[in-house]
């Protein structure tokens, strides 16, 4: 038998993850972070999204992921997502106005521009 290493069952690959491959192609629009293509691995579908810098007092939405660039092209990148930090819950939807919230305050003022409402004296 030839002397050298013996490789490991599974031809050596043990234990290593496959990463995500990262594209990135330009700014985002509001110009706080670049516009990427992502492919996850183990899958053939691309996914568009925008990468933004994690920033102090600010809520985390969707992935945190590290990058690590690779070396055949300055805009490709493995991607790793830190699950730890991620957030897993889909945002709220936006809607249109504040929201209706009736304080005291609120009521007091209702009542001195409309006056009360009087309730009916009968049960039935």
């Amino acid at each position: 038998m030839a002397e050298g290493r013996q490789r490991p069952p599974g031809g050596g690959k043990r234990g290593i993850r496959k990463k995500d491959l990262a594209l990135v192609f330009g700014p985002a629009a509001d110009g706080d972070g670049v516009n990427v293509l992502r492919r996850r691995a183990g899958s053939s579908t691309v996914e568009a999204g925008t990468l933004r810098p994690l920033r102090e007092g600010r809520a985390i939405t969707g992935e945190v992921v590290r990058l690590e660039a690779r070396a055949e092209a300055p805009f490709l990148f493995d991607c790793e997502t830190d699950e730890e930090l991620s957030t897993t819950t889909q945002a709220a939807p936006q809607l249109s106005g504040p929201p209706q919230v009736a304080t005291d305050e609120y009521r007091r003022g209702w009542d001195a521009i409309w006056g009360r409402r009087e309730r009916p004296t009968a049960l039935n």
